[in-house]
């Protein structure tokens, strides 16, 4: 990849209103802080489009916004054009990432977040959508955990410089 390459990232749930948007917005924001947003080009999509064109689940936002990162955006259905146009392509668990396979992506580009987490054990992000409160603190802590690996990732094997 050339210096003046971006880098794409696309997060993946299920209806992408609970934890694609915040692994997006997580993302972001930890790009943003350490000076390195320019370099990447950062989106998220579910494999399901009940929630298509919502805004993102309120109380993913408020336990979100609890530790300094708001969500934006509309919910979106992954399209077949995404494989092609994102770098990596980072599934919440282990369902949606057989659907997006599914789509024909290529086996190394499509990855487990949580491949990127404390653990690095490639396990799931659970979906809080039917839980409570804690659910929902519990995603963000796991992704905020996992966006940083990310990043440390990208930052390194593409040597990314603020």
């Amino acid at each position: 990849m050339s210096s003046q390459s971006r880098v794409s990232v696309l997060f993946i749930c299920m209806g992408n209103i609970c934890r694609s948007p915040t692994a997006e917005a997580m993302f972001r924001h930890h790009a943003e802080r350490e000076g390195l947003l320019h370099h990447f080009e950062i989106d998220s999509a579910g494999t399901g489009a009940w929630h298509a064109g919502e805004s993102p689940d309120g109380r993913m936002d408020e336990a979100a916004a609890a530790i300094g990162v708001r969500l934006s955006g509309s919910a979106r259905k992954i399209c077949a054009s995404d494989l092609d146009r994102f770098d990596y392509v980072l599934c919440m668990d282990a369902d949606n990432l057989a659907n997006v396979q599914a789509l024909g992506a290529a086996a190394g580009r499509v990855q487990l977040m949580l491949e990127y987490g404390d653990a690095a054990d490639g396990g799931d992000v659970p979906d809080p959508y039917y839980g409570g409160a804690g659910g929902f603190r519990n995603v963000v802590e796991m992704l905020d955990g996992a966006c940083r690996g990310l990043l440390r990732h990208l930052t390194d094997e593409h040597g990314l410089e603020p």
